[in-house]
């Protein structure tokens, strides 16, 4: 169990008084969060940068091939300085009839250098290209391996974290690692090389001045790990932001027309400007620290030219060097300042790849509680499903019970309703089922094998699902439909569609390639309801859960979606619906009625509980039945003295005589509505 946080709150800031259930709901556990800057928060370890050198691995000889052509164009670069200072000694020379360079004239010797360093531009346009292919390569796989691990997490994981933040490290944070391994370390050992090379030669061609130049080396040296510091902890913060922009972006533009719908564009723009100033803030400051860095050490570097020209002329002129060598030198100080300031960047920017390697690290690293591909696989889920003693609470809320020691048996083939009030845990009956949790305790089995042990994938290969809103992904109705079985063939499509009762399809212009948007965005509610009733009958389940399949849709397609939800009943599945509406309950075989304190009030078939004037399922279904209103201001309406039980067996029976008076079934129906749209 990971560190409980409390969230504590002003009692009156918000006119309500605290109950005990608040108290326990700001007992939050946080350990299945990722942390907003990644796992090393403080300074970065050789082993955390040689796990982002790793990254690049697989790419190893496309590297090799690279790093090859960089010695060819660096190795040509630095050729330039020395031909550069024997050919000003052969020029100051008094004899210059026949000047010979390496053996060579100097039209042969220019010609010869032409062809040099055209193999060194060739050299550097390979080198350039791999590294930009390779980099492609590895943010390819960065993302598909990360996109991957995030979707084998468990539900404690998202119920933790934003997806908002996920989306920033399967998109900026790779690229930013992408380029860390790949270009920005050829830039390094580029600069590296030539830094090395250059210095050799220059104690080579002078010992003096090359003493005097590494004077000025450790200030610059100790500046430029300061600044990578200072530029990883900006990096985090910068794309930790950049995370809560994503997430604010995804969410208000995804529900868009709700915030349209109140007029809450200004808000929503103001919301995402302010988070947009704090990035800027954040990028002056990284601004203002590469600036004085760079004009720091651009001012040393000026400096320490100068005083080698001082120095240098006076060895010049008494004749201890000659001006080609002092030439030469200065262009080699000029290449190691130029490869100084580049592994300053290097560092740098391998620290910005350290900061967003640490956030995918993070979550590369992450064991779900979970794990879907562990256990025993399930062949059949065909038996009864028996909850004993289960205790439950969500891993993010573990001080709030949802069960506490519940028990019921559900018979194999049956079809059962859970019914019970609002926040009494119908809806996690399915999530514990579908082995989205486990529970606190006890154990939940079919046909006697506990679920824990099953194999997560097998198990809800076995279960349909029905929910109350369903959701339905781009693409097409046909791949939509097809998503629990992709391999089905277009006859099996069909066939399940015509089940699901999804005739409103010979209307669309694409039939079942019709296109149904994001999200189901350009289908109707009853549309998108039978399409997952379809992919649900396609998948041909052992288990069927109807999770309040009908609650949110208006009487003409609730009576369609009805007619489908009747084909489903009828097939060998063993039936779950959670549901409030009379029509679902009443053609239950049984009935489980939950009540608040997380264990089963009664359980019996609908006549059986409707006949107990005083059961628990009688009360919840009068309360629903009134709209949610106090029973008391009902009664002036149904007579002096009425009961409770007698007020329920009306609503019954008015439900019952619909089919006789199609007027007053007319009038029934919308005050039914009403009494939704107010309970909602």
């Amino acid at each position: 169990m990971g560190e409980i946080q409390e969230e504590p709150r002003d009692e009156d800031e918000d006119g309500f008084k605290k109950s005990d259930k608040a108290a326990k709901a700001a007992e939050v556990d946080l350990s299945a969060r990722l942390s907003k800057e990644g796992k090393s928060q403080s300074k970065a370890g050789f082993g955390e940068i040689w796990r982002l050198i790793k990254v690049a691995r697989p790419e190893i000889r496309w590297l090799g091939l690279a790093f090859c052509f960089l010695v060819i164009s660096s190795s040509v670069t630095m050729s330039i300085p020395f031909s550069v200072g024997r050919i000003l000694d052969l020029a100051t020379k008094g004899d210059v009839d026949d000047i010979r360079l390496f053996g060579l004239t100097l039209n042969q010797f220019f010609i010869g250098l032409g062809a040099i360093l055209t193999l060194g531009a060739m050299a550097n346009f390979g080198r350039v290209i791999l590294l930009r292919i390779v980099g492609e390569r590895v943010v390819a796989r960065l993302r598909s391996q990360l996109y991957r691990r995030t979707y084998v997490q468990d539900a404690e994981f998202f119920d933790a974290n934003r997806v908002g933040d996920l989306i920033s490290r399967l998109s900026s944070d790779t690229v930013i690692v992408g380029k860390s391994v790949t270009q920005n370390l050829s830039d390094g050992l580029r600069a590296l090389f030539s830094g090395g090379a250059g210095f050799a030669i220059m104690v080579w061609t002078s010992p003096k001045l090359t003493g005097l130049l590494l004077l000025m080396f450790p200030p610059i040296a100790v500046g430029a790990v300061i600044y990578g510091r200072a530029i990883r902890n900006i990096s985090r913060t910068i794309q930790k932001n950049l995370g809560t922009l994503t997430k604010i972006a995804e969410e208000r533009l995804g529900n868009v027309k709700t915030s349209q719908a109140f007029v809450g564009e200004v808000q929503e723009v103001g919301r995402y400007n302010k988070q947009i100033r704090r990035i800027f803030a954040l990028g002056k400051r990284e601004s203002l620290i590469a600036a004085t860095f760079f004009a720091s050490t651009g001012w040393a570097g000026n400096m320490t030219i100068l005083a080698m020209l001082i120095v240098g002329g006076s060895f010049v002129r008494s004749g201890a060097m000659s001006l080609g060598d002092l030439t030469s030198f200065m262009m080699y100080t000029a290449f190691a300042g130029s490869s100084l300031f580049g592994l300053s960047g290097f560092y740098s920017e391998l620290m910005k790849g350290v900061g967003a390697a640490s956030r995918l690290f993070e979550l590369q690293d992450r064991r779900p509680g979970i794990h879907q591909t562990v256990g025993v696989r399930v062949k059949s889920a065909q038996g009864p499903i028996k909850f004993s003693d289960v205790s439950f609470a969500y891993p993010t809320r573990p001080a709030v019970k949802i069960f506490n020691g519940l028990n019921f048996e559900i018979p194999s083939g049956s079809n059962v309703c859970v019914v019970g009030p609002s926040g009494g845990g119908k809806s996690t009956v399915a999530s514990l089922l579908l082995r989205f949790y486990n529970p606190t305790s006890g154990s939940i089995t079919i046909n006697g094998v506990d679920v824990s042990t099953m194999n997560v994938k097998s198990l809800r290969r076995r279960i349909g699902m029905v929910s109350q809103e369903p959701v339905l992904f781009s693409g097409t109705i046909a791949e939509n439909i097809a998503y629990g079985k992709p391999n089905a063939s277009r006859m099996e499509i069909i066939a399940a569609a015509r089940r699901a009762n999804c005739n409103f399809i010979s209307d669309l212009p694409d039939g079942l390639e019709t296109q149904v948007g994001a999200r189901g965005s350009q289908l109707s509610g009853g549309q998108k309801q039978r399409i997952a009733i379809a992919r649900a009958l396609l998948k041909d389940p052992d288990i069927l859960i109807l999770d309040e399949a009908t609650s949110a849709l208006d009487a003409e397609s609730e009576t369609l979606v009805n007619e489908a939800l009747a084909g489903l009943l009828r097939g060998h599945s063993t039936t779950i619906s959670i549901a409030h509406r009379l029509s679902t309950i009443k053609r239950s075989d049984q009935i489980i009625v939950l009540n608040n304190e997380g264990k089963v009030a009664e359980i019996g078939s609908y006549t059986q509980l409707a006949a107990d004037k005083h059961s628990a399922f009688s009360k919840l279904m009068e309360w629903q039945m009134s709209g949610g209103e106090i029973p008391e201001k009902r009664s002036s309406n149904s007579g002096p003295g009425i009961t409770e039980a007698e007020e329920i067996e009306e609503d019954l029976a008015r439900e019952e005589d619909f089919h006789e008076d199609p007027e007053k079934e007319h009038k029934d129906q919308e005050r039914e509505e009403k009494e939704e749209r107010q309970r909602q």
